[in-house]
């Protein structure tokens, strides 16, 4: 990359980029203040100054240290000699350092469970899946956020009763629900999506949370099932009002994955790091950074080790796991599921992580 910048008089900056969301890792933080060092890369010989201060050549680009004040934060990168100048916008996330979620994709089942208890029952707590996370939670203190289907197999959220809504929204403090899709089938259902499909079914799914379950449970960031969306269709959920949506950013066989209308670019970026905003559609994009279901129970550790070893990806942990694997009945069905939820929120207990809901971090 800086030999072609070079090649063509451009400077452009290599860290941070333009809607990068920054924490304490990404630099020192000194007297209230976040301290960085910015890299642009571009021909030698030049005056270079970053928001004032002149940028040194070192060993092909150019470095200065500067600091962020504030939320947002704007980067104005000038060249003297060429008569030229250009600025990003980063953000400085005060409060995403050291923090950690569990998110739980693909729920219906347990809403099935509720309903057709409903008559015996007396607490949601009863379902002995939402059980076992409050057992999580009461254990160590983890915040969930669960992504609901609108309907399955002889159910739909419709049936909910809405007569355990008081206790619902007595345990929004962990305990959120949100929008995932509308059925399990077919795959990659908003790949191809327009807005008007998008909003149909977020609106489905949301007035029925706020019908049995109450606005508090209501989180502005979500999983779209299999987190691949058109541009379109994501500019409808922004629209809607979530304000960013979690993925996993790979890349496999040159093409990316689970990482909406990114391009290939974008998504190695978002792959290195928590947090990244397109000011595009003013969409916030998070990485999860495990999979649990994905991960045998004695791997778990050695993955979250090797992500807290990476200062980039280290501030947030955002962890994933899949409702239907709990059930015996199903395929796949992983014996261990409970062993593993609590493997991870005491491994980010005891490695000083604490729980919070990313709609907390972003802002």
């Amino acid at each position: 990359m800086s030999e072609q910048l070079q090649s063509n008089g451009q400077l452009k900056a290599v860290f941070p980029l333009d809607g990068d969301m920054l924490n304490e890792y990404d630099g020192e933080v000194r007297d209230g203040r976040l301290h960085i060092t910015v890299e642009i890369a571009g021909p030698a010989g030049r005056s270079i100054t970053v928001n004032g201060v002149e940028a040194l050549l070192r060993d092909g680009a150019y470095y200065a240290e500067i600091t962020l004040d504030g939320y947002s934060n704007t980067i104005a990168i000038a060249d003297k000699d060429a008569g030229s100048s250009s600025s990003i916008v980063v953000y400085w996330l005060k409060h995403a350092v050291n923090k950690y979620r569990i998110s739980v994709d693909d729920n219906i089942w347990f809403l099935k469970d509720i309903a057709e208890h409903q008559h015996e029952y007396r607490s949601i707590f009863d379902n002995p899946y939402l059980a076992m996370y409050k057992e999580v939670h009461d254990a160590y203190g983890t915040k969930v956020q669960f992504n609901i289907y609108y309907q399955t197999e002889g159910f739909n959220l419709s049936q909910m009763p809405d007569k355990y809504k008081e206790e619902w929204k007595a345990n929004s403090d962990w305990l959120r629900l949100t929008f995932h899709a509308l059925q399990n089938d077919p795959d990659k259902p908003y790949i191809n999506a327009g807005a008007d499909e998008v909003l149909r079914d977020c609106e489905r799914v949301t007035e029925q949370i706020i019908r049995f379950g109450g606005e508090e449970l209501l989180d502005p960031v979500t999983t779209i099932h299999w987190g691949e969306a058109t541009r379109e269709g994501c500019r409808a959920f922004r629209k809607f009002g979530f304000r960013g949506l979690a993925g996993y950013f790979w890349i496999v066989d040159g093409k990316p994955v689970v990482s909406y209308y990114l391009d290939i670019d974008q998504t190695a970026h978002v792959n290195g790091r928590d947090f990244w905003k397109d000011h595009s559609e003013d969409l916030v994009f998070m990485k999860i950074d495990a999979v649990l279901d994905r991960l045998k129970l004695d791997e778990i550790v050695p993955e979250l080790d090797r992500v807290k070893s990476r200062p980039h990806e280290a501030g947030f942990i955002e962890i994933l796991i899949h409702e239907q694997y709990y059930y015996p009945h199903y395929k796949a069905y992983q014996p261990d599921y409970r062993n593993k939820l609590m493997t991870t929120a005491k491994w980010a207990t005891e490695n000083g992580y604490s729980p919070a809901f990313l709609s907390e971090c972003i802002d």
